[in-house]
């Protein structure tokens, strides 16, 4: 089975990543999209804990901007 991507997100009013919509057109929170990619399911990203302990998705370091989470088109 092929690996899926994040193709767009959605923010909270605060600007912080709340929803992610994946090339196979589901729509995951982002407790979900947390628990996927952290066992490898979505394409493209990573998870790291913070400072303040909590988990958190990342974009893989590749040096290119326009494919950082933040940077995704919004749904």
């Amino acid at each position: 089975m092929e690996k899926e991507t994040f193709i767009a997100v959605q923010k909270n009013s605060d600007g912080d990543l709340s929803a992610f919509k994946t090339s196979g057109g589901r729509i995951l929170s982002y407790e979900q999209a947390l628990a996927e990619a952290g066992s490898g399911m979505i394409e493209g990203v990573s998870t790291f804990k913070g400072k303040g302990g909590g988990t958190y998705i990342r974009s893989n370091p590749d040096n290119t901007k326009a494919n950082n989470l933040d940077a995704l088109p919004q749904f």
